[in-house]
């Protein structure tokens, strides 16, 4: 057994000692790292109050000495002066005084003068000895400004100054005597100078006996080189108490675990025994279950789960077979309907139920752009940062369901954790079954686009296991069946947009123009709107033809088509009525509206002339007219035939131009005189009379505005070049 694995009770023990004593350890050397960096900061604070009071200290002086240095200055007698400068020395204020004339000779001298060096607190200056006094200078000068004597001011720098100075700091200062700052005067405190002499500036380092030295000065108003110091703390103490409590820690963890594991780990091996019966087959294993613990709660478990997985395998292994039965018959019934989403929908729920996935996706091929667009999808939740199944778009070659859009070949596997088939924008999975929908076609399709119109993918099989051969032979058959009923759905609404649609222009045709004229007169009839009518008759259009021939007339059209269109609003619509005539709706606009329109169109179509091939350029206009409804007309055709009317008015304006149709007048009915009841009512009322100019107007018109009030939808009238 030495050989083996590391035991689950072994693993357990290492997992409680390394969950108790990790933290224990990480703390304590936390707290003792802490508590050092506490020390250190603590000396460095106090290193910083020695080090400000003593140039604090050293700062009144040099104060105190200038100001009797100024003093002594300003008294232009000798002997007064000599009396002042014995005075300053008498109480203290200095050690002595000295006063030389401008070639350096001494004038003035008291008692007790120390020898040079002197530091000057104003601009100390390295010297090759350490100084023996700290001086104040101030020179006196002529009416002239020329230099006649120079006061000195000196305060003897003894180990009385350097206790005072300890005294004011709390900690330990030394005076460093030699040019470079690393030696002690005799008398003087020592602090280090082994610790000072490599520091540089205002540096700090650590003693051989565990002190925090600093280094002082020179500077303006602190002319001593000094060091301070201050005792490390002492943390011995605290590292004992902190390595006992971790000992303790890990003898009371040792115990704990090696308790625990064991009373774990019995009924898990009794578990891992019995499911392992289970995976070879034997589903009548069950384990003993002691007590009430979580441990005793997962045999219960594990037992109810091999009872229900009897009964589980014998009612999957019964309703499989009867679900593939189901799954052809569904299939060919799909194919007799035309809602594609509810197909697909279908589709994918029963081919999920079919296989036991957790997850699909439906994607069919978008010819405008090429790509993979999501339709309908069940159980991706966040494997997927899209929403909506439309935002999932898949370049076809790409990635997984890229592919089999591209080369028509089902796939199944698994995705492997160094990285798989999958692009950045398909939903993450473990394992995988895609199959592509390819309808029959011919070969001019086949090479206009990719070899599949669809890719039905699958995620995740319950189980976590692997999709087999007979789910993807299932899946394929299914598939087939799915994709003649969407490509049936495609040619079902391929032919009603083509039945609904102008062949040479793309516009609407006459059909839907009867069709949508009577629905917007309703909606504008619901809701108390406008709207207006334009019918557009492009000029000496046979002339066209018979100059250039059809070819170019066709061309002509579907560019002064494509002109309409880009000068209307999404909402208007556009129609060809036939021939060259073309009618336009503007929901939700009146009459000066209209003409705004018209003005538009017209100048579009004016100025720029047709280009066709071989370089020619064929001139064009139109005359359009206009009609309003309520204003024109009560009924859809009653204002068609309004702006028919208009468009003759503007053809005898002179063509290229717009007229607005004419309000009807008033009609006047006669009284009709009362009649016997025996009587026979035999009284022909008069005709209505219609608005427009009819005078002058083209036989057609003339037959169209006859009555006041059309008896059913006409068909257009082909002017054939007016």
């Amino acid at each position: 057994m030495g050989g083996e694995a590391v035991t689950l009770r072994g693993r357990l023990t290492s997992a409680f000692l390394a969950v108790v004593l990790g933290p224990v350890l990480l703390g304590a050397v936390f707290v003792g790292g802490a508590v050092d960096a506490l020390g250190r900061d603590r000396a460095h604070e106090r290193l910083d109050l020695a080090a400000g009071a003593v140039r604090t200290e050293i700062g009144a002086l040099c104060e105190r000495l200038s100001a009797s240095a100024d003093a002594l200055a300003v008294i232009p007698d000798p002997g007064q002066r000599a009396g002042l400068a014995e005075l300053v020395v008498s109480r203290g204020l200095a050690s002595a005084v000295q006063v030389v004339d401008a070639t350096g000779a001494p004038r003035l001298t008291t008692a007790g003068l120390p020898a040079s060096p002197w530091a000057d607190c104003a601009a100390p200056a390295p010297s090759a000895e350490p100084p023996h006094a700290i001086a104040a200078r101030v020179e006196i000068r002529d009416a002239f400004g020329l230099r006649v004597a120079v006061v000195y001011v000196v305060q003897a720098v003894d180990a009385t100054l350097v206790r005072r100075l300890a005294a004011a700091t709390g900690g330990g200062v030394t005076l460093l005597d030699d040019a470079a700052g690393t030696a002690p005067r005799d008398g003087a405190e020592p602090a280090g100078p082994a610790s000072v002499r490599w520091l540089t500036g205002d540096g700090t380092a650590v003693s051989g006996d565990g002190r925090y030295v600093r280094r002082l000065g020179p500077v303006p108003g602190q002319p001593l080189p000094l060091s301070v110091s201050v005792p490390a703390p002492d943390r011995r103490d605290l590292f004992a108490v902190l390595f006992g409590i971790v000992l303790l820690a890990g003898a009371l963890a040792v115990l704990v675990a090696a308790a625990l594991a064991r009373s774990t780990t019995r009924p898990l091996a009794e578990l891992v025994r019995a499911a392992d019966r289970v995976a070879g087959g034997d589903l009548d294993t069950r384990v003993p279950v002691r007590g009430h613990d979580e441990v005793a709660r997962l045999g219960g478990a594990f037992n109810r789960m091999t009872r229900e997985t009897q009964a589980y395998v014998q009612a999957l292994t019964a309703g499989r077979d009867q679900l593939r039965r189901n799954l052809r018959t569904l299939g060919e019934t799909l194919s007799g309907t035309h809602d594609l989403d509810r197909i697909l929908r279908v589709l994918l729920r029963t081919a999920m139920v079919a296989t036991g996935a957790r997850a699909g996706l439906v994607l069919l091929h978008d010819p405008e752009t090429g790509h993979l667009v999501g339709r309908c999808a069940d159980g991706l939740g966040d494997r997927t940062p899209h929403a909506e199944p439309a935002a999932l778009r898949i370049a076809v070659g790409r990635g997984l369901l890229g592919a089999v859009a591209a080369t028509a070949e089902p796939r199944r596997g698994r995705v492997h954790p160094d990285g798989g088939p999958l692009c950045p924008e398909e939903p993450r999975c473990r394992t995988y079954v895609a199959v592509p929908f390819c309808p029959p076609h011919d070969d001019a399709a086949a090479d206009s686009g990719p070899a599949a119109t669809g890719v039905l993918a699958l995620y995740d099989r319950l189980g976590a296991d692997d999709f087999d051969d007979v789910d993807l032979g299932t899946l394929r058959t299914f598939a087939g069946q799915a994709a003649v009923a969407v490509e049936n759905v495609r040619v079902h609404e391929e032919a009603q947009r083509l039945s609904l649609t102008d062949p040479v222009t793309g516009l609407w045709n006459y059909r839907y123009l009867q069709e949508s004229i009577r629905r917007e007169v309703e909606r504008a009839s619901r809701f108390g709107r406008t709207l207006a009518v334009l019918v557009l008759d492009l000029d000496h259009f046979k002339a066209v033809n018979d100059t250039y021939g059809h070819a170019v007339g066709d061309a002509v059209l579907v560019e002064f088509a494509r002109r309409v269109r880009a000068g209307l609003r999404e909402v208007d619509l556009a129609f060809r009525q036939g021939g060259e005539e073309f009618v336009v709706l503007l929901p939700e606009t009146d009459s000066d509206g209209a003409a705004t329109v018209a003005e538009r169109l017209g100048a579009a179509v004016r100025d720029s002339p047709v280009p066709v091939s071989g370089g020619l350029r064929v001139p064009v206009t139109v005359s359009i007219g206009i009609a309003v409804y309520p204003r024109h007309g009560a009924v859809a055709q009653r204002v068609l035939d309004a702006a028919d009317e208009a468009v003759y008015a503007a053809k005898r304006a002179g063509r290229d131009t717009y007229r607005v149709c004419a309000p009807p007048p008033a009609v006047t009915v006669p009284a009709v005189p009362l009649l016997d009841l025996d009587s026979e009512l035999d009284v022909p009322l008069n005709p209505v009379s219609v608005a427009g100019e009819a005078d002058g107007a083209d036989d057609e018109g003339a037959a169209a505005t006859s009555s006041g009030v059309p008896s059913g939808p006409q068909t257009p009238r082909q002017s054939r070049g007016r």
